[in-house]
């Protein structure tokens, strides 16, 4: 009788999202705000913009790898604020509340953020190089060398998605955008140079926007990409430990 009833038991089927969706909801969250929009918008438009303006200055470059880079460089920085928009806007808007209600596990929905500034700072990165390369192929800059530029391509779009999930981990941190774009945008852009001036050593292994650089003109390493990974992996524990830990009001 009892095997007759286990039998009969239709099964349950759990009602949370997928993770899978949860990251699709994510990226329609981020892209559905003004803000989020015009982040993307720049994501893809400044570097081939900015390549654009170089090509027409009538300077011969000796290879395209080093544009490139810094190319790369330059569309991280901008997706920056995607990660920050994703975690530290809900926040700011108070939207949390109905996100937690939804998928009460905080760190599957930081995770899924995650992976969406992720995918997206990688798309968006790719679309900006791409083009960046392409202006720099029929502009007139002479007859560069193209060594290295599939790696140096390579670089910028897990560049664009690093940053982007550091902006993520940051925002998470802090719950609110203003200071976490601040904060991001002093100890990137302003603290680290300083500290080259005062610890060449030092900056050199903390410096992200270095470790790009030097490994998109392939003078890095493991140094550098173990800086890379480790911005990425500390910003966003921290963020995930403040965000299952933070009231929510």
């Amino acid at each position: 009788m009892t095997d007759i009833l286990t039998h009969a038991r239709p099964p349950v089927r759990s009602t949370g999202p997928s993770a899978v969706s949860l990251v699709g909801l994510e990226i329609r969250k981020s892209l559905s705000t003004r803000s989020g929009k015009a982040v993307a918008l720049a994501g893809v438009t400044v570097a081939p913009v900015a390549t654009t303006l170089l090509s027409f200055t009538g300077e011969k470059l000796p290879e395209v790898v080093g544009p490139i880079g810094a190319m790369g460089l330059v569309t991280a920085l901008v997706l920056i604020p995607l990660g920050v928009l994703a975690t530290a806007g809900e926040w700011s808007h108070r939207t949390v509340q109905t996100t937690f209600l939804q998928v009460p596990n905080r760190s599957k929905v930081v995770a899924a953020k995650v992976a969406a500034v992720a995918l997206m700072g990688a798309i968006f990165s790719a679309i900006a190089i791409a083009a960046s390369a392409a202006v720099l192929a029929v502009g007139p800059v002479g007859e560069p060398s193209w060594a290295g530029v599939p790696m140096a391509m390579a670089v910028a779009v897990a560049a664009g998605a690093a940053f982007a999930v550091i902006g993520a981990g940051v925002g998470a941190a802090m719950a609110n955008t203003p200071a976490a774009l601040t904060t991001l945008d002093r100890t990137v852009l302003g603290g680290m140079p300083a500290l080259r001036l005062i610890e060449p050593e030092i900056a050199a292994k903390l410096d992200p926007t270095d470790a790009v650089l030097q490994l998109a003109i392939g003078d890095g390493g493991t140094s550098q990409t173990l800086t890379l990974v480790g911005w990425v992996v500390v910003t966003t524990v921290i963020g995930t430990i403040v965000t299952r830990r933070r009231a929510v009001q």
